[in-house]
């Protein structure tokens, strides 16, 4: 391990703790009204208006709402991609068809997850999406993203990169969860904007 890793670390702990400590005292009205007004700011993205295949998430607890968009995306025909957590925390992909079609899926004393309940179309999957939309807790000027510290979406970028896929990638996150700062390591990729209730920002 190296020693900026290290370094890093204790940094990237406090900073989750203090944004998932904000989140909680979301109350359910808060999460609702964010998550259709997220849903209007994604949908008039440009890397959105032409994507035939977006990778996307289905949000849990006071997480930035994600269903009206994914509801949105699928009327306009548009192919979603949603993972299911494997055991190692690698993601497999399922294609979303209706809320009605998602099962509730605990994973050990983890929150539990809603994952499409269709056919499993490998972790490859990913590599043919024209977006990729990124769960994290804070994205800072630069571009870098703060994630929850499961590793999974670190595995998911580092498979675009191996296959030489360049999707848009678009973190969706809270109006106060965009910070001056967060903490890098070298293998960190920055995201290409990052959508709030109240608007876009794009880095270079």
């Amino acid at each position: 391990m190296s020693h900026g890793r290290r370094a890093a670390e204790p940094d990237k702990r406090t900073l989750r703790r203090e944004l998932l400590s904000v989140r909680s005292r979301l109350t359910a009205d808060d999460v609702r009204e964010s998550a259709a007004a997220l849903a209007g700011r994604a949908l008039a993205l440009p890397e959105l208006a032409g994507a035939r295949t977006v990778a996307a998430y289905v949000s849990v607890g006071s997480e930035p709402g994600t269903l009206a968009l994914l509801d949105a995306l699928r009327a306009r025909g548009v192919r979603v991609l949603l993972p299911v957590l494997l055991p190692d925390n690698d993601l497999d992909w399922g294609e979303y068809e209706t809320r009605a079609a998602l099962a509730r899926v605990r994973h050990g004393g983890k929150m539990a997850l809603h994952e499409p309940a269709g056919e499993r179309l490998g972790p490859e999957a990913v590599t043919g999406a024209d977006v990729v939309l990124l769960p994290g807790l804070a994205v800072d000027a630069r571009g870098m993203r703060l994630g929850r510290g499961g590793g999974s979406y670190d595995r998911v970028l580092a498979r675009l990169e191996r296959a030489d896929a360049h999707p848009a990638l678009v973190v969706l996150l809270y109006d106060t969860e965009v910070v001056e700062r967060v903490p890098a390591e070298p293998h960190d990729r920055p995201v290409h904007a990052v959508v709030t209730p109240s608007g876009v920002r794009h880095f270079d």
